[in-house]
């Protein structure tokens, strides 16, 4: 064989070798970036409480109560729109309506976002609902490849699940992750002194205490 076919015939079997590494395409696509594989979804969800409310200075059992406050928490942290409060209809109900807006207000829940009614139920639970939103993602634990077998080192399907879930765990309130927040109200007398100190060339920032003072440590 001519020294130019040896060469062709070696350049040709690479070809084949390097075909046969690349695998079928199997229209998976996967990228290095866990919000793309595994992306977080926001959604409203309708949460309630039933409790039992006895008339009189009894009001709410102890057990109740501390129902009752963990669900106005979580209204305030990730509730949208109003809140609503539904009791029985009968001589009881003017009295269960007052004593459940007053304790919302208590709580912290604005006046105009409380809304109260009664319902045909003789007898049954007061009714506390309100919508807010959850965040979630796929669930893990999709390994459907073999990871010391990936010739194209492409990331795997189960990569950054974890971190993902963790994040939809952990935050506050999961309409951050939808969109941001509107800026609250400005202090308008903090901004009015700095910028008047800025005018007069002095020093903006605000003066530190000495407790508020830190030293390095000279210990090596």
């Amino acid at each position: 064989m001519a020294k130019s076919d040896a060469m062709r015939a070696a350049a040709f079997a690479a070809v084949l070798l390097a075909g046969s590494c690349a695998g079928p395409d199997d229209g998976r696509v996967l990228v290095a970036d866990p919000d793309i594989n595994h992306p977080i979804v926001v959604e409203p969800t309708s949460r309630a409480l039933d409790l039992s409310f006895s008339p009189g200075d009894a009001g709410l059992m102890p057990e109740d109560s501390a129902r009752f406050d963990e669900f106005a928490s979580s209204y305030l942290a990730r509730g949208t729109g109003t809140i609503s409060v539904s009791v029985p209809n009968g001589p009881g109900a003017q009295q269960a309506i007052e004593y459940f807006g007053e304790r919302l207000a208590a709580a912290g829940v604005p006046r105009s976002r409380i809304m109260v009614g009664t319902r045909n139920a003789p007898g049954g639970t007061v009714e506390l609902a309100y919508v807010g939103y959850v965040a979630h993602t796929d669930p893990c634990g999709n390994w459907p490849e073999d990871a010391a077998d990936n010739f194209e080192n492409q990331p795997m399907a189960n990569f950054g699940c974890s971190v993902q879930h963790n994040i939809a765990a952990q935050v506050e309130d999961p309409r951050d992750l939808a969109a941001p927040r509107a800026l609250g109200a400005t202090d308008a007398t903090r901004r009015s002194a700095v910028i008047g100190t800025y005018q007069k060339g002095a020093p903006t920032a605000a003066t530190k205490t000495a407790d508020q003072s830190v030293a390095v440590s000279d210990v090596k």
